[in-house]
């Protein structure tokens, strides 16, 4: 589970330690952040990328909306909040 704020300062955090997951599939579960910028954003996609078929995304209310904004929210990783 990532927590508070995923930002230009924790995104590659987040990235990396999701990518030394020995997993077929992936569960990022965003549902406690607070704040998810362009960082954010570019890492969710490249674990997209890397996991693709097999990632789930459980966004928080915030992260949802950013996905929105940014035109994301349809894509087939994104579990609904």
């Amino acid at each position: 589970m990532v927590t508070g704020e995923v930002d230009t300062a924790t995104a590659d955090t987040m990235l990396q330690t999701a990518l030394r997951e020995p997993a077929g599939r992936l569960t990022l579960d965003l549902r406690a952040v607070t704040f998810f910028d362009s960082a954010a954003i570019h890492a969710v996609v490249r674990l997209a990328r890397q996991f693709s078929g097999t990632l789930t995304v459980l966004p928080s209310r915030q992260v949802n909306r950013v996905l929105e904004i940014s035109g994301l929210a349809e894509q087939d990783w994104l579990g609904r909040a």
